[in-house]
């Protein structure tokens, strides 16, 4: 997406606007700058891009060089992958 702002205009625009807010940053700190350990004070907290997790239900803020994993399903392939007594595999993709 573009700036922030657009973001969240273009959120609000496609009717997400209302959606709770997680903010995805270091676990660090409270800053988004994983050099101020803990509670720093006096800092900025700059929020690079916002996307919206529909399926989640709720709105994005990135910040600093956070990374985010993609969404995983209730119930883990593994749970259907199977060996028979002949060791034929069954439930991959």
């Amino acid at each position: 997406m573009g700036s922030s702002n657009q973001d969240i205009d273009t959120i609000e625009r496609i009717g997400y606007g209302n959606l709770p807010i997680c903010m995805a940053k270091t676990q660090y700190s409270l800053s988004d700058d994983p050099n101020k350990l803990g509670r720093p004070v006096d800092f900025r907290l700059s929020i690079r891009s916002v996307k919206v997790s529909a399926g989640a239900g709720f709105v994005v803020a990135l910040t600093g060089e956070i990374m985010t994993l993609p969404g995983l399903p209730k119930t883990p392939s593994a749970e259907i992958i199977d060996v028979d007594s002949n060791g034929t595999i069954s439930g991959l993709f």
